[in-house]
């Protein structure tokens, strides 16, 4: 695979931020070089993850004493994403390597997850912390097109750096090529029920990752799904926000579905169905609104 780089797009114009991301991707470029070139490395390999480990949790404590030192409103929220992965996906990475005694595939899992996170953090979470990205701006999922297919060119625009042009204002579920499907289930305070139901094709994900890691080529499979997802699940996440007000909507469901399972729920009819194109590839945009009918009372 052709080395890891830092890619100065991701940089949020923040000194001591900015800085520890390029570190924090020149020890995953340093592990990447272990496990490819490097025969019966576990020991190496314990103590580069270790000390990656130690430098990730530095580097969160720095981050959010800064949020807190500018009163960044979005303080809790970010918090949060920093202890999940600490606590959770941190923990389950590391019990998966010692259960495959740091076998070269289960370290290269860790590797793909923690770069794609982290670049999908980056991009959405911490480019917010400038004002880099349009999160504060929310859209109505039942305004017209054009105000709704700006909201998504948005996204793309903010994570990916693409334009994403309106290629067909009422998709039928054809022409979508291998990808990854998600759902978004979202309560309402008045009682009623948002959707979202989202495709992103393979393509598009995995060469849009490329690019944003300096990598025109990705020669592990296995690798690029994985970072890939982790970017795409973060960038899906991103997309629900612009599509709410934190005091209207309360996240109900995320959901990753199948191919099947998307095209199921497709057939239930969204009002909101358009197919986005890019230079990289293709992406759909579904979106619904129901009411919720209230039992009466018994008497």
């Amino acid at each position: 695979m052709k080395k890891l780089t830092w890619n100065e797009q991701l940089n949020i114009g923040v000194d001591v931020v900015d800085k520890a991301h390029a570190r924090l991707f020149k020890i995953v470029g340093k592990l990447i070089d272990l496990v490819e070139y490097e025969a019966n490395c576990e020991n190496a390999c314990k103590e580069s993850i270790r000390f990656l480990e130690d430098y990730t949790m530095k580097h969160f404590l720095e981050e959010e004493a800064y949020m807190r030192s500018i009163h960044y409103k979005g303080y809790e929220k970010h918090k949060k994403l920093h202890d999940d992965f600490r606590d959770t996906t941190l923990v389950s990475l590391k019990k998966y390597l010692e259960k495959s005694e740091y076998s070269a595939m289960s370290v290269q899992r860790f590797i793909s997850v923690l770069i794609g996170w982290l670049t999908g953090h980056i991009m959405m979470e911490d480019q917010a912390i400038a004002g880099n990205v349009q999160a504060d701006q929310v859209y109505d999922v039942s305004s017209e097109t054009p105000v709704v297919s700006g909201a998504v060119n948005q996204a793309m625009q903010d994570v990916f750096h693409l334009e994403a042009r309106l290629a067909d204002a009422d998709y039928n579920g054809s022409n979508i090529r291998k990808g990854y499907y998600y759902r978004l289930c979202y309560n309402m305070d008045d009682g009623g029920k948002v959707q979202l139901l989202l495709v992103i094709e393979e393509q598009l994900a995995r060469r849009g990752v490329g690019l944003m890691l300096g990598l025109s080529a990705m020669h592990k499979p296995n690798m690029v799904r994985d970072a890939s997802m982790q970017i795409v699940e973060q960038f899906f996440h991103h997309l629900g926000k612009l599509f709410k007000s934190e005091t209207e909507y309360l996240l109900e469901k995320e959901e990753l579905l199948t191919k099947d399972e998307f095209r199921e729920d497709f057939m239930t009819r969204y009002p909101c169905r358009l197919l986005f194109e890019t230079r990289l590839g293709n992406f759909v945009f579904c979106a619904r609104k129901w009411e919720v009918r209230k039992r009466k009372a018994a008497v």
